[in-house]
């Protein structure tokens, strides 16, 4: 007879959608305790624009795989996974529920229903993708990428070369796009029994939001920390192609005026919030999706508390 899955809850969505408040709070009411689910979130020093939650926030709550690697360490959905496993079977252990929390949709996949088998990296073909695109510039490789793979071209970045040339160089290899043989995958067994709870906000909301957001952060010291970041580690290292990151280092390196700044990282944080959504959208297994405020409304962890006791 097969061993029934434990259960865990995902808390996910686009960025600046409150997905950490609402998870802290999931896990209070249930002895949870939190596994991140973020991408920038995993690198020591990546704290203010990367809206870590500070120990405030968290008031004593555990919070795993967050500050776990140096920023020039690289990691991957399958480097995640491991650790997340690990954090979530010492949280078990101790009894008590794992409460995901993160908007890095490929994450959260890999950790709820492992990935695609895809074939190793050829060298002869990464070698051509990567001159391509120190000759071309990657957005002229997501260009190409977009044509036959248009819905990993969704999921990444214009700028993002190392996830652009994977993509590329999959489908060279299969003849079939990486984004089809994900979605493909999906279907499959999951690991665990997620209760998979996808949060968002109204569009016109959400914008007001983000925008307050990367004025708080700003006003935080966004600034000084990435200039101190860049003295330590260079412009080089992976964390500082992430959103807002990318920015203030322009702003650092060449000169790009704050206000421009503040502009440049509003529009990329939408143009990321609007691929979350469109990832989280077609996600299966998600239980339902809510409005960020109504998990804390009395009664909004009624439904939770239910799939739970099944």
């Amino acid at each position: 007879m097969t061993k029934p899955l434990q259960p865990l809850v995902v808390i996910a969505g686009p960025t600046a959608t409150g997905k950490t408040a609402a998870a802290i709070e999931v896990a209070r009411q249930f002895d949870g305790e939190l596994v991140g689910a973020d991408s920038v979130q995993v690198y020591r020093g990546f704290d203010i624009g990367s809206a870590k939650p500070t120990a405030d926030e968290l008031r004593g709550m555990p919070h795993h795989v967050l500050d776990v690697l140096d920023p020039d360490q690289d990691v991957d959905a399958v480097t995640y996974a491991n650790l997340a496993d690990a954090a979530i079977g010492d949280i078990r252990a101790r009894g008590r529920l794992p409460v995901v929390v993160g908007g890095t949709g490929l994450w959260i996949r890999a950790l709820v229903r492992g990935l695609v088998e895809v074939p190793p990296v050829n060298p002869e073909v990464r070698e051509r993708l990567e001159k391509a695109a120190a000759a071309l510039g990657a957005p002229a490789l997501h260009a190409k990428l977009a044509l036959v793979d248009p819905i990993s071209a969704d999921a990444i970045h214009p700028n993002d070369t190392l996830r652009i040339v994977r993509a590329l160089e999959v489908y060279e290899q299969t003849g079939t796009p990486l984004g089809t043989l994900r979605a493909e995958h999906a279907l499959g067994e999951p690991r665990y029994r997620a209760i998979f709870v996808v949060l968002d906000m109204d569009r016109e909301q959400h914008g007001v939001v983000i925008e307050d957001r990367a004025k708080q952060m700003l006003a935080a010291g966004w600034v000084d920390e990435v200039r101190a970041l860049r003295t330590q580690w260079g412009d080089d290292i992976r964390p500082f192609g992430s959103v807002g990151y990318r920015e203030v280092l322009e702003h650092l390196r060449d000169g790009i005026p704050l206000e421009e700044t503040l502009r440049r990282i509003r529009k990329s944080t939408r143009i990321y919030a609007r691929r979350q959504r469109t990832w989280f959208k077609g996600e299966p297994g998600v239980s339902w999706r809510s409005k960020s405020a109504e998990l804390r409304k009395p009664g909004g962890l009624d439904r939770i508390e239910e799939e739970l006791r099944l």
